[in-house]
Formats: C-alpha cells, structure tokens, sequence
C-alpha cells in the first residue's frame, strides 16, 4: 500500500515565503526557490509574508490567507508551498480554505529526497521520514469523517475503522523500516570497524548543498558520483578508497549535502548516514568560494556538525570554484600552528587539486610505517617474517646480516612489534636530514650494527 504520493514533476505551484528575519529574506526566498525547481515544480507566481508568531489555525492572518487563495485560483494552481513547518491542523485549514494541496518545508525537502535517493540504505531512510511526517497527517483524508471519530456510544463509523486500520499499517511499516535499518546500520559499522583495525583514516567530506562535493570526490577519487547543478543531487553516502601515496591510503566518504533549517526529522532519520561523518578522521569541508552567501553558508554547515555531535572533528576547508572568481588563484592558508586550515581550488578544472592532496598528507596520519632495520644473520627468523609480510621493499646484505628497508600497515607493524619485541631494537635511526640509503653508510655513521 502506498502511504506517501509522491508529486509528479511539472506541478504547477505558487510559494508562499515566509520571511521571519529581514537579514535572511533574499537568501532564503532563493534557496525555497531552488527547493521547489529541484522537486520539479512549474512556479507560477510567489507571495511573501512577515510573521514573527504563527496563526495557530492558519500559519499566516485570515487576509493574507485570503489574497492567497486569489492567487492560486487566478493562476489555476494545483499546489501551495510554504517555506515554513506547518502543524497537521494549520495544512488542512489552508487546504480547505485554498482548494489546493499544501505542502510545507519539511514534506518539500522530504519529495526532494525520494527523488534524489538510489541505494536500498537512502530509499529505507527516505521513506521512514515520509511515513513519520504523514502519520501526524492521516486524518486530513477522513475529515468529512472527523465528527465520528474518538467519540460517545453511538458516534463510532466507518471513519474511525479506516484511521485505526492506516494507523496500525503505518505502525507495522514503520517498525520494519526501522528493523531494516538497524541490519544495515550494522553492517554499516563492521566495514567502519574494518577500515579502522586496518588504521585506513576515513575523509568525509562535508558541505552546503550544492557546494561542489560529488564533483570534488569525483576529482579525488578518479570516481563517477552523480553530480549536477542542483540542491541535494547527491543523497547516498558513497565511499572510495584511494592511495594517495605509497604511504597514505584514505577512504573518501562522500555525504548528503547540509542546507538551511534542515528539519530535525530528517537529521535522525538519515543518522546512520550520517555517522559516517561522525566517525571521519577528518571533515573536508566544501565551501562554494563564488557564492554571496559562502559566510553564511559555512555557518550554516558548521551549526548542522554541531547538532549531530561532529563539531569538534579536525577539519580542513576546502574553497571550491575558484574558477567562478575573478583572479581566482590555487592557495594554501594555516593556521598560527604552520598546518594547513584551506586550500582554494577548482574541482571542475582541477587547480589546486595537488596542492589539495599535499595538504591531506599533512592532515592524515599515514596509514602505513617506514621502518629501517638491521638484522643480524642470527635472527635470520625474524628476516624470513618480515619478508612474508610482503612489507621489505629495499635491502642489502653481508656477511653481518641484512639492512632493509619495511613499509607496513600502522596496525601491523604494531603487532609485530608485541609479538617479537626484539624488532623495536634492530629499527636505524638515521641522523635528522639524513637520507636513509643507502643503509651502510648510516651503519658508518653509527659506528655499529645496531
């Protein structure tokens, strides 16, 4: 059964902007703007209010309620949007007095998201917060009902039959889609606990819809994300895991792009999406450096990381199409510690994407250990061990034994050194500037084998 119709592109609309703050109406009424192009909506005329304290029956006053319903019918509208949260009661109320559908922010974001979803996890996610927004809304389909519902000895229909039947079906829905979630949360989490034994530090990239991520995962990952022009094109977490250099790999998580007054419910609904950026090694966060707005933007981003408990990740910005600027130039800024805090780039022309990549090596904790060692022919056990790890990749032997050279994963070389301590004594130090090879002159210049 079909809970939740999902408007068909080419709906002709008219957007009724709520303005709260002044500061915010332009942005605001250009982003809801984009909102309902993106849900494929025909705009055919906009209205705007100033309301500080919603109607508790109407949202908006009795007149301006009424000079929008002239509108809708002038233009033969089939479809309101509001750039605001209505209640359940104050939708119905506009649906009866407008004669059309009314759909708010929320319900706009939510059509935007089943659209937008492809992976079994984002369709899962899209439809448990389309099934909780419209259980709160059941009854607006029963309303000529609504006189016989909850009611005395006598008052009891057919209208509260059906609520009780879609309710119950709701509910059963809604307990699976959570049961569904939960297996894939799990699963979610053994490849996360996976990446980490094997110490692979997870990027995730985070930014304003629309900022240029997919494009700059593409970039970085040689990927083919989908990416367009257009608020929330990317919904699904994607991840690719690349080889930076021999001793950095890095899994790229890219994530559902963040946007202004993202409702509360779709946050926790899309939780287990978003835990990929909780558990990140590092924030790579995507800014549009061509946009008005990026100040505010960023602010916005960085309030979303603060609500679901990312805010204190090391971070580094990454201010995209720099293209779009006049004299935009490839730049590496730092903080007053020397490490670097933004790189200014152009994902879709790919300047500034090798500044980008040295800058991750110095942000990232390599994955992988460089050791030199010499082994004495004695320990020609522990010779024989390393090199079934597949880790020597250099070496040179006499009489005395072998100076090699051993790159392996962090977490390896770890145990190795638990299981055979006798290899935290046999690692050369070279002096500091010191190249490591060849071996035999650092022996020279320790004056030793050890």
């Amino acid at each position: 059964m079909e809970f939740f119709e999902r408007h068909q592109g080419g709906e002709r609309a008219v957007l009724l902007h709520v303005e709260r703050r002044a500061v915010d109406s332009n942005e605001d009424l250009f982003e809801f703007r984009e909102l309902a192009h993106s849900a494929g909506a025909e705009v055919l005329a906009e209205s705007a209010v100033n309301r500080q304290t919603p109607d508790p029956r109407l949202f908006i006053g009795k007149g301006k309620a009424e000079e929008l319903a002239e509108m809708v019918a002038a233009h033969e509208a089939e479809l309101v949007m509001v750039n605001a949260q209505l209640s359940p009661s104050q939708e119905r109320n506009l649906e009866a007095l407008l004669k059309c559908r009314v759909l708010d922010r929320t319900g706009l974001i939510l059509d935007i998201f089943a659209q937008r979803a492809r992976s079994h996890e984002g369709k899962l996610q899209v439809e448990l917060a389309q099934l909780n927004h419209l259980a709160t809304r059941l009854v607006r389909g029963w309303t000529h009902l609504e006189r016989q519902r909850g009611g005395s000895i006598g008052l009891r229909g057919p209208g509260e039959t059906q609520l009780e039947m879609d309710r119950r079906l709701l509910g059963g829905r809604i307990k699976q889609l959570k049961e569904r979630i939960a297996r894939v949360r799990r699963q979610r989490a053994e490849g996360r606990k996976g990446r980490q034994q094997s110490d692979v530090p997870t990027v995730a990239l985070v930014g304003y819809t629309n900022a240029g991520k997919s494009t700059l995962f593409n970039a970085l990952t040689v990927a083919e994300a989908f990416a367009a022009d257009q608020l929330f094109a990317t919904l699904d977490t994607t991840l690719r895991r690349v080889e930076m250099t021999p001793q950095l790999t890095v899994v790229f998580a890219d994530t559902v792009g963040f946007i202004r007054h993202l409702p509360h419910e779709l946050v926790s609904a899309f939780h287990s999406t978003l835990e990929e950026t909780l558990e990140a090694d590092l924030l790579l966060h995507v800014v549009d450096a061509a946009s008005p707005e990026r100040d505010r933007q960023i602010e916005d981003v960085e309030a979303v990381l603060e609500e679901i408990g990312a805010g204190k990740l090391p971070m580094l910005t990454v201010m995209n199409k720099i293209d779009r600027i006049e004299d935009g130039v490839v730049r590496v800024d730092r903080d007053a510690s020397g490490a670097p805090s933004r790189v200014w780039v152009s994902a879709k022309t790919g300047r500034g994407l090798d500044a980008l990549r040295d800058a991750l090596g110095e942000r990232v904790e390599p994955s992988t250990v460089t050791r030199h060692l010499f082994i004495p022919m004695a320990d020609g056990r522990l010779y024989a061990l390393l090199q079934g790890e597949g880790g020597v990749v250099d070496e040179a032997v006499d009489e005395r034994g072998w100076d090699i050279e051993v790159v392996l994963p962090v977490a390896r070389w770890g145990q190795l050194l638990k299981k055979e301590p006798a290899l935290g004594d046999m690692v050369l130090d070279p002096p500091a500037g010191a190249t490591p090879e060849p071996f035999q002159r650092v022996l020279a210049e320790r004056g030793d084998h050890h």
